[in-house]
This record gives structure tokens, C-alpha cells and sequence, in this order.
């Protein structure tokens, strides 16, 4: 065993998270910044690229698109790749996406630099949840996959605000340069603190095909993929209505997404601790809160005090339920955890997309105050699954 190893093994053993594990975070911290930080300054991009606030908002949809498509594909394409190797090209394939978004002459070239910088997304985070689970002890692992997905929460606290600031006063091409250079700074913490680990399956790619087809988990996908629908059904628009519906400033925007980036940052290492505590139950909870947070925003969302503590408790409802659904696949798919990881973000994408899509859907056909309860329906829909899902499991045991 080398020093890494080593290192690694004395960590985990002592309950404390090893330094390579916060390198992953480090990477986590720059993908989640360019998911996130159009949102803030989507006004913005609207005005530049001469395009409505909904087509404009279908450059997220396009991100998540390219997430969950794209990543199950990557996934199964680099299977045999060095995990080491593959995250440093799925942040170099990250950089030169957020790259060509600085230069892009028009709205079809940005679309497709977000659909490259996705490409890194799902399995980045796919990869990085095995390695976390496997650096720590059992008893430790939704912990482990929550820290890792610190760095997307932390990205809502500090980068996506940043951001969003460096959007708004030097143009949104400079957002997404601050990106580029987190990127590269993502890049060389992976070459340097990430160990060189040997495969741990040996499962031909078909095996691992078989071990994620399967009823119940493509049920928890499903799952997974309504509970995110909701966020990105209103947080994709939530400049647009903090500004029309509320009445704030666009200076205000900023430092409101930092509070909610606090709520999701609480909801992940919250969600994580639970899942470790009891999977299913947290997870119930967890969606049934989100639900009635998002039905109370329809609400809150005209009185700006309300408005503003509605945000930071959905923050905490919409990211608390990440590590468990994460964990709940990768306890599924043992024999592929690899690919079941990656499929989990390229499901929850694939219901990012989703919600995006309806969001401008609603603000079309409805208007900008229906996105709230779109979303809470949305949920709902998603805990009505989970629901006859711990039915049946716990009917199952009893049998």
C-alpha cells in the first residue's frame, strides 16, 4: 500500500475524511458554479444574446439535457479508464466547454458550449461518489458523498453569487471565465491530492447494463428525477420572479442567492447524516417537506421578508434529499456502482431539464407565479412514488 493509500486508510479509520476527498469537492465546487451561476444572471443573457427570458432559460435545459444523456454514454465509454484519468478529462472536456462559452458569437454556440462543459457533469459526480463511499467506513458513506457534494452547495454560497456580481457589472462572458479558471484550479488539485486507485470491478460492461436495469432502481431514479424537477421549475426563474414578482432589485438577487446557497449547503450535510440514519424514512420526509415549502412559496413570494425565508428553508428541503437518493442507487446497483452513480445525476438532469422546460412553459401559458405550484405538484408526485416504493419493501420484509 502507498503513502496516499495509507493515508487514506488511517483517516477513514480514525472517522475523519480524508484530503483527497476535499479535492473532489474542490471539483464539485466549479461544476456546480456553471450549473447554477446562468440563473443569476439569465436577465442578462437574455438582453445580450437578443433572446426571451424562456428561450434563454433553455440553455439550462440544455445543460441538464446534456447531463443526462450524456453521461450515462461518457460513463459507459470510459468504463475502463483509470479513475484518476478520467476525472482529469472530464474537467479538461469541462474547462474547454466553459471556454468556448466566453467566446461564443451568438445563442446557437452557447447552447452547444453548455451542452460540452455537461458532458464532465454526471460523471464527474458519478466517479467521485464510489471513490468518497469507498474512502471512508461503511457507517460513513452518505456522509462522504455529502461532502464531496458540499462543493455543488458551497458553489450556491460563494460562486454562484460571485458570479453572478462578475455578471452583472463586467457581462455575463466574464461569469463564465471566473468558471474556466476554477476549472483549471479544480484540474491541478485532482493531479496532485486524487490517488491512483485499481479498478474494483471486473464486470463487463453488459453486466453493469443488467445491474442497473432493474425495476426498483429505476423507480428511485424516477423518483430522484421528480424531486430535483421541482428546484429547477422555479430556481431556473427565480431572478425573473425575486425581481417582477417580489419587487426586489437586481442588486438584490445576488445576496439572496447566497442565503438560499446556505440553506442548500444545511440541507446537504443535514441529508447526508440522516440517510446514513434511516435511508427511506429521511427521504419521505425530506419530499414531503418540499412539497408543502414550494405550495407555501405561491404564497410568500409577494411579501419579501417571506419570500426571502421561504428560499433558505427550500434550500435546505431541495439538496437534503441528494445523498440518500445517491446512496439508495449505488446500494441497488452494487455490481456497477460506477455507472449507477453517474445515471443517478444524469436522471435528476434529465428531471432538471424537465423543469426548466415546464418553468418556461408555465411563465408562457400562466405566468411567472405558477411556477411554485408547478413545482410543489412535481414533488408531490415524487413522494407518492416513494411512498408505494417503502410499502412495498417493508411488506417484502415482513414476508
Amino acid at each position: 500500500m502507498n503513502s496516499s493509500h495509507a493515508l487514506q486508510g488511517n483517516a477513514a479509520d480514525n472517522g475523519r475524511f480524508p484530503i483527497s476527498l476535499f479535492s473532489l469537492t474542490v471539483g464539485a465546487f466549479a461544476i456546480g458554479m456553471t450549473e447554477f451561476v446562468i440563473m443569476g444572471i439569465l436577465p442578462n443573457v437574455a438582453t445580450d444574446l437578443n433572446v426571451s427570458i424562456s428561450q434563454a432559460g433553455q440553455l439550462i435545459t440544455s445543460y441538464a439535457l446534456g447531463v443526462a444523456f450524456g453521461a450515462p454514454i461518457l460513463a459507459m465509454l470510459t468504463h475502463r479508464l483509470p479513475q484518476k484519468r478520467l476525472l482529469c478529462l472530464l474537467m479538461v472536456i469541462f474547462i474547454l466547454g466553459n471556454l468556448l462559452a466566453v467566446v461564443a458569437p451568438n445563442y446557437g454556440t452557447v447552447m452547444i458550449a453548455r451542452l460540452i462543459s455537461a458532458l464532465a457533469h454526471g460523471t464527474f459526480f458519478g466517479v467521485g461518489s464510489v471513490i468518497a463511499a469507498n474512502l471512508v467506513r461503511p457507517d460513513k458513506r452518505a456522509s462522504a458523498v455529502s461532502v464531496m457534494m458540499a462543493g455543488l452547495t458551497i458553489a450556491n454560497i460563494i460562486g454562484v453569487p460571485l458570479g453572478t456580481f462578475i455578471g452583472q457589472h463586467l457581462g455575463w462572458r466574464a461569469s463564465f471565465g471566473s468558471v474556466v479558471i476554477m476549472g483549471i484550479i479544480s484540474l491541478i488539485g485532482i493531479l496532485i491530492f486524487i490517488p491512483h486507485i485499481q479498478q474494483k470491478t471486473n464486470t463487463s460492461l453488459l453486466q453493469q447494463v443488467r445491474a442497473l436495469v432493474q425495476p426498483k432502481l429505476l423507480l428511485v431514479l424516477l423518483i430522484g428525477a421528480l424531486g430535483c424537477s421541482s428546484l429547477f421549475t422555479v430556481f431556473t426563474y427565480i431572478a425573473p420572479i425575486l425581481i417582477e414578482v417580489t419587487g426586489f432589485s437586481e442588486r438584490s438577487v445576488t445576496w439572496i442567492l447566497v442565503l438560499f446557497g446556505f440553506g442548500v449547503t444545511l440541507g446537504n450535510i443535514l441529508g447526508g447524516r440522516l440517510a446514513d440514519w434511516k435511508l427511506m424514512p429521511s427521504l419521505l420526509v425530506n419530499l414531503a417537506a418540499l412539497a408543502l415549502i414550494l405550495a407555501a412559496f405561491a404564497f410568500t413570494d409577494k411579501i419579501p421578508v417571506a419570500a426571502i425565508i421561504t428560499l433558505f428553508v427550500w434550500g435546505i428541503a431541495a439538496f437534503g434529499i441528494l445523498p440518500g437518493i445517491q446512496l439508495r442507487i449505488m446500494n441497488l446497483a452494487k455490481e456497477a456502482p460506477e455507472l449507477a452513480a453517474t445515471s443517478t445525476h444524469s436522471a435528476l438532469n434529465l428531471g432538471n431539464a424537465g423543469g426548466a422546460f415546464l418553468g418556461g412553459w408555465g411563465i408562457t401559458h400562466i405566468g411567472l407565479t405558477s411556477l411554485p405550484w408547478i413545482g410543489s405538484i412535481l414533488t408531490a408526485l415524487g413522494l407518492i412514488l416513494a411512498i408505494i416504493l417503502y410499502m412495498y419493501e417493508r411488506r417484502a420484509n415482513i414476508n
